[in-house]
């Protein structure tokens, strides 16, 4: 398996992926995919953080897009990043290939000098690789959702520490 930069003649495969990926899911909108694309325009973006997994074949089995938001707390805003989403080919999960991009993920992402990545994801899947729940660093969400779902993980010591706050993504969330 190859993990790489994305490029402009892999979005088309991205967006069906992406689609496949979440087709079956159950705490998804299926718009996975129409986020991937505003995301890509946006000033959230970072090239160097939206990762394809490809196979000895050239095929794309896999994609995973890192982009900026902020932790707000009053006058001050601490920059960190979204893991949204994480996509695997159905045909191609439980092979290791999301654990593979969120590592090379979190490696790129520390040498752009980021310090944190927060996410909303499956309870059981995220701690195996150093998440925790974003209420042990004082963070909270612009929405409700079940404590155990909302995580985050320091990618540099102390990565959090004093930079508690409301989670600010960028408009093309549609998160007020």
């Amino acid at each position: 398996m190859i993990i790489r930069q994305e490029e402009e003649k892999d979005f088309k495969k991205v967006f069906q992926l992406i689609e496949e990926a979440f087709e079956q899911m159950e705490y998804s909108d299926h718009q996975e995919q129409i986020l991937v694309e505003k995301l890509r325009t946006s000033e959230a973006f970072i090239p160097e953080l939206s990762l394809v997994a490809e196979d000895e074949n050239g095929e794309i089995t896999g994609h995973i897009l890192f982009t900026k938001i902020k932790i707000e707390n009053g006058s001050e805003a601490y920059e960190s990043l979204a893991l949204a989403p994480v996509s695997v080919r159905p045909g191609f999960q439980n092979q290791g290939i999301g654990k593979e991009l969120i590592l090379h993920g979190h490696s790129i992402a520390k040498e752009l000098g980021y310090d944190s990545v927060i996410l909303i994801g499956h309870e059981n899947y995220y701690p195996k690789f150093g998440y925790e729940k974003t209420s042990n660093f004082g963070i909270s969400f612009p929405f409700e959702i079940p404590e155990e779902n909302g995580m985050a993980i320091e990618l540099v010591k102390n990565g959090l520490k004093n930079k508690q706050g409301l989670v600010k993504y960028p408009k093309e969330f549609g998160i007020e």
